[in-house]
């Protein structure tokens, strides 16, 4: 397995000029330990993380090429997973700008790496799930089963434009070879 099958997109980044309060935002706000600090053609010139902003006590007059990490630790996406773990765990870092060419085009933090050690038909589902919950909101009625990426979602749809817009939800999960939708019938209502 790749960084091109396991990183993470689109990737959020600031820029040098960034002020340190504008970047600390985007870090509590997304949840992420670092940020890719990016030029004006998206090349990686450095990290912003949590421990660079701890470091900080003046917020209002610091960007974050003030206190941003270089040089960074960057990857190909065809670097083996692999080789990214032991880079994280020997550099003591949470994640790692993926460029090509020079240019960011994505990112690799532990969590996609800790995704690939459990089952791909979980990770699958819980993406499907996911999207599904997004269309749906708190209406979701749909069973999900997932076998080798061969995808079963059974339950009640409004019409047959519902099945298939749920079909194409399904097929846009990074896996899914095979969807399979099973409308249960309900009965009306005995008088």
């Amino acid at each position: 397995m790749h960084a091109r099958d396991v990183l993470s997109r689109p990737v959020v980044t600031v820029r040098p000029e960034t002020p340190l309060r504008q970047a600390i935002a985007l870090l509590t706000g997304h949840g992420y330990a670092a940020l890719p600090v990016v030029d004006e053609q998206d090349r990686v010139v450095g990290m912003f993380s949590e421990s660079d902003a701890l470091a900080v006590t003046r917020l209002d007059a610091v960007t974050v090429e003030a206190v941003m990490a270089v040089p960074v630790e960057v990857v190909t996406p065809g670097t083996d997973t692999s080789a990214i773990a032991s880079r994280m765990l020997t550099g003591q870092l949470r994640s790692m700008p993926v460029v090509e060419s020079g240019i960011l085009v994505g990112i690799v933090a532990r969590s996609d790496l800790l995704r690939t050690l459990i089952d791909d038909d979980a990770t699958i589902e819980a993406k499907i799930r996911a999207l599904l919950d997004d269309y749906a909101g708190s209406r979701r009625q749909w069973d999900i089963e997932v076998a080798d990426g061969r995808v079963a979602v059974r339950g009640i749809f409004a019409d047959d434009t519902e099945q298939r817009t749920v079909a194409e939800l399904t097929r846009l999960v990074a896996g899914v070879h095979h969807v399979e939708i099973l409308e249960d019938r309900v009965l009306p209502p005995q008088r």
